[in-house]
């Protein structure tokens, strides 16, 4: 055995599957190296004489082991429960049975004495439902020292599992929490400034006590921690054994022993027909979801003909001050140059506001209309060269006042060719009388970035 190569690295491995865990296998194998008790041998031939190897026969002081108390080898599957002898123990007797899943318990282990019996007998499991994850996450330490005081970190990451298992969830349609805490206190920060994933945790687990002795506590030793999350990382302590050596236990008190054990993963590979299958089936549901999305989207957009510029225009009439009189409307019109512009039949290219009574900002009058406008316009390109530029629409403006007889005064008139692109602001004055109306335009609906232009 002196050349045998232990595996030292305890660490995590993390990996990611779109496999269900549920076909998750692994093949645990444990053995007895060496004993701590004296090896009595049978009394050795004299001296000049062969010796025969087999007269070397180690025993125990408890006797000798049977072979299958030295060596097992157990398939696990995930979240697939393995009672320990402590468990048959205490599940046996109704009595200590509390909580529905103990009752469980005790139901399966009465099918199993039916049934002849569990076939584990050192290698047992803890899944997630039992109490063992719960006091094992929340009270473990991060470093070996005996005064170790949890830090912050610690304190809020052991919590993370138990607020997954403490959410609430949903009755008759309406949450018991509330999604949005509008006014979160400093705890309610701090208890929820984790990231928290749901994770579902099982112990591969040994019972290394003596011959005859299984079922204590005390003889519990952790083989291997499992972790899967929502979103497939598989988080696996210590690795999967591989190509590399066993690991090694080695327990305490007076009868020390020396243990190795290995870590597979043997689960079965897809066959090609399966997934062939898997992928029509991804098509599927990928094509369907695709019709989906475009029954929700429609068939109203209209393509814009090839060489063809489409133009759209959403404005706002804000606000007109410094005229004379009150009770201010303002009437604008698009005028589209004569070459290669056109604009669809029901469109209107000309529109009045509602007539806006005045009220005092400082030393001026303001009139407020806050009233939108939109119109769009095709240009078609006949000449590609770089030197044809298209002429650009014109919109022209007038501000009218209606007095008390019903009358209607020109107050202001003006003309500005409408920017190219969305993003200065600039202004211009009205011709006439007072100093103009404000305007507020977006080019492209899509980029909603506003200009101002101000007569």
């Amino acid at each position: 055995m002196a050349e045998t190569v232990w595996n030292t690295d305890t660490g995590e491995a993390v990996y990611r599957s779109r496999d269900p865990v549920r076909n998750l296998r692994l093949r645990v194998h444990l053995q007895r190296i060496t004993s701590s008790n004296f090896l009595h041998y049978q009394p050795a031939a004299q001296r000049g004489k062969d010796i025969d190897l087999a007269t070397f026969r180690p025993q125990t002081a408890s006797g000798h082991r049977p072979d299958e108390d030295e060596e097992e080898e157990v398939l696990i599957g995930w979240q697939e429960k393995l009672f320990s002898q402590f468990e048959v123990d205490l599940y046996q007797n109704e009595v200590a049975c509390q909580s529905p899943l103990d009752h469980q318990y005790h139901q399966e282990i009465l099918k199993l004495e039916d049934s002849g019996g569990r076939k584990n007998r050192r290698i047992f499991t803890y899944t997630d439902s039992d109490r063992y994850t719960n006091l094992e996450e929340h009270c473990q330490k991060m470093t070996t020292a005996t005064s170790e005081v949890p830090s912050f970190l610690v304190e809020r990451m052991a919590n993370v599992r138990r607020r997954r298992l403490d959410r609430r969830g949903m009755e008759g349609g309406i949450l018991k929490s509330r999604i949005v805490t509008w006014e979160p206190s400093d705890e309610f920060v701090r208890n929820n400034h984790v990231v928290n994933t749901p994770l579902q945790t099982m112990y591969i687990m040994a019972d290394l006590g003596p011959y005859g002795k299984l079922g204590y506590k005390k003889y519990e030793h952790v083989l291997c921690t499992l972790k899967v999350d929502s979103n497939g990382v598989i988080t696996v302590k210590p690795d999967f054994t591989g190509l590399k050596g066993p690991y090694r236990i080695e327990s305490e008190g007076e009868k020390q022993e020396l243990w190795k054990y290995t870590i597979d993963n043997v689960s079965s590979l897809a066959r090609p027909e399966e997934e062939e299958r898997e992928q029509r089936v991804f098509k599927d549901l990928y094509g369907r979801h695709k019709e989906y999305l475009s029954s929700l989207v429609g068939t109203d957009f209209e393509m814009t003909p090839p060489g063809a510029l489409r133009l759209f225009v959403n404005g706002e009439v804000v606000s007109a001050q410094g005229y004379e009189y009150d009770n201010l409307y303002v009437h604008f019109f698009v005028e589209l140059p004569d070459t290669n512009w056109s604009a669809p039949a029901f469109q209107q290219l000309s529109g009045v506001t509602q007539t806006c009574a005045t009220k005092s900002l400082g030393m001026d009058k303001v009139a407020y209309f806050s009233y939108p406008f939109t119109f769009e316009a095709s240009f078609l390109h006949e000449n590609e060269s770089a030197d044809a530029l298209p002429e650009w629409p014109v919109l022209y403006c007038e501000v009218l006042s209606l007095d008390f007889w019903q009358r209607y005064r020109v107050e202001g008139y003006g003309a500005v060719v409408l920017p190219s692109t969305p993003g200065p602001s600039w202004s211009r004055v009205l011709s006439g009388k007072g100093c103009g109306v404000c305007w507020t335009v977006w080019k492209d609906l899509a980029s909603r970035v506003p200009f101002t232009m101000c007569w």
